[in-house]
């Protein structure tokens, strides 16, 4: 988890060269209360054994957009503090058998982290453009590994040079297929086959008995829940008939 973070906080060095503050504005970021212990991963105990907390909503892009690069960088370490305090109530009330208050504090969170650091990236993708002429997300290319699989591998520096470096090129052997693998990929192929096929099966059941228990179901809403269900095509099942007169 502390590499995930780091390498995500590693955005804000090339995008902001200001000396951060200790201050923090009270117009444009919002902090909790500082306890400097443990008590810094507990909600406030007055919001203990309560069943609603009044909160606000998520912070959106349009939000973020007209935010300075020093208000973000203190932003996103407020919003990892709270959501670090969340999912450790939560832990706790499942543990102690208690109710969670407004889980969905726990989306609105990672909602706005998410938004913070596509604002963050958009910013770090124009500075480089316009210094560079390049793009500032690391390279990758799709290759295929020694299982016949493609996937995306992401590219990252190495103190040693790509040809000298014999460890990684043994480790790394991209785009070289065994011919002795076309089992493995055909009963690959049938495993993912199958689980497409329960899948839309298990929708298509869930379909049919929402409309035999409700006939006046909203077949629009239902289409775009479930697009890959044909309603047209079992409205004239039996299983869908339920004990009324159409």
């Amino acid at each position: 988890m502390a590499f995930r973070i780091l390498s995500k906080c590693r955005i804000f060095q090339n995008i902001s060269n200001t000396t951060l503050h200790t201050n923090i504005r009270s117009n444009g970021v919002h902090i909790s209360t500082v306890h400097r212990d443990l008590m810094e991963f507990f909600d406030d105990k007055k919001n203990w054994a309560v069943e609603h907390i009044k909160v606000g909503r998520s912070w959106t892009k349009d939000e973020l957009r007209i935010k300075s690069n020093q208000d973000l960088h203190k932003l996103w370490y407020v919003l990892l503090k709270e959501r670090n305090m969340l999912l450790t109530m939560e832990h706790e009330c499942k543990a102690q058998i208690e109710l969670f208050p407004n889980p969905e504090r726990i989306d609105k969170v990672e909602e706005s982290m998410n938004n913070l650091e596509t604002v963050v990236r958009e910013r770090n993708e124009a500075y480089y453009k316009l210094e560079v002429g390049e793009s500032a997300e690391r390279p990758g290319q799709l290759v295929t590994n020694l299982l016949g699989l493609n996937f995306f591998y992401r590219k990252f520096e190495h103190l040693i040079p790509k040809f000298l470096n014999k460890k990684w090129r043994n480790k790394h052997t991209f785009n070289i297929v065994n011919g002795n693998i076309e089992k493995f990929q055909r009963l690959y192929r049938e495993k993912l086959h199958n689980a497409n096929r329960k899948s839309r099966n298990r929708d298509r059941n869930h379909v049919m008995h929402l409309m035999k228990r409700y006939p006046n179901l909203d077949m629009d809403a239902v289409k775009q829940q479930y697009p890959s269900v044909d309603i047209e095509k079992i409205k004239n099942y039996h299983k869908v008939r339920g004990h009324y007169v159409p």
